[in-house]
């Protein structure tokens, strides 16, 4: 499926650079937002490389001006008609077995959770503009099933799919699509700082790629890998002893970062 007009949030490196090297073509519009300056320069390019006309937005999500105002010039281009929610951040234990701060997690929550219905709401009469436009939530695994390793983690997921997930049904009259995303691990630079397992790591590339053959079928929920997807599903059923069996190998650390979710 073509798209025309595009923004995706966290699109410095990770899933939403490859994301925007997928959607790159000549004749589209793609709108990327990202903190890194260096990073996001590069992404740029190279979708430009590919025949795509981009705008870089250079700022923090949870800042709802620029994220209006962004959007808006996006818009005023070409009709917006997809817009991904990909960024976000990592906290939970630390190194030392520390658990997060309530400062961590109030951080966490406004940036994964908070920023993500922001975009959706900036994004929303430009896609109800349109002929049916698309907004695409990027969750987790976690939000499915629970680290607790990662709680604020895991909680601003479970936020996002339940917040798509009513916005789907909330819009459908309207022709809007709503979808969810929920990876499991996938190489970036969070994947490289989260220290302990990852069962079906995939490659960024290879994630895009589900995202949007998900995207194109219209999907509710997008997740992989397939095992793990399903495992997460029907842990929020199974006795808390299975749950914990279930959970003995996913045991990790968060290792220094930048911040910058690139899923």
């Amino acid at each position: 499926m073509a798209y025309d007009a595009v923004i995706i949030t966290g699109a410095s490196s990770g899933i939403g650079a490859a994301l925007a090297q997928a959607l790159a073509r000549p004749g589209a519009t793609l709108g990327l937002v990202g903190r890194d300056a260096r990073r996001l320069g590069a992404v740029a390019e190279a979708a430009a490389a590919r025949g795509a006309k981009v705008r870089q937005g250079l700022f923090d999500v949870r800042d709802r001006e620029a994220l209006r105002a962004f959007t808006e010039s996006v818009a005023a281009e070409a009709p917006l008609d997809l817009f991904i929610a990909n960024a976000g951040i990592l906290d939970g234990r630390t190194p030392d077995g520390s658990m997060e701060t309530s400062d961590a997690a109030r951080n966490l929550l406004e940036t994964n959770l908070l920023a993500s219905v922001d975009c959706f709401h900036a994004a929303l009469p430009h896609l109800r503009a349109g002929s049916g436009g698309q907004f695409a939530f990027v969750a987790s695994l976690a939000g499915l099933a629970p680290l607790p390793d990662a709680p604020a983690y895991s909680a601003s997921k479970a936020g996002l799919i339940s917040y798509g997930l009513a916005m789907r049904e909330a819009l459908r009259a309207e022709n809007v699509r709503v979808s969810v995303v929920c990876p499991g691990y996938v190489t970036s630079q969070m994947t490289r700082n989260h220290l302990g397992a990852k069962p079906g790591e995939i490659s960024a590339d290879a994630a895009a790629q589900r995202i949007l053959s998900g995207l194109s079928r219209n999907k509710a929920l997008i997740g992989f890998p397939f095992h793990l997807y399903w495992a997460s599903r029907l842990s929020i059923v199974a006795p808390e002893w299975v749950r914990r069996l279930g959970m003995r190998g996913l045991s990790f650390r968060v290792g220094r970062y930048d911040g910058q979710k690139p899923r």
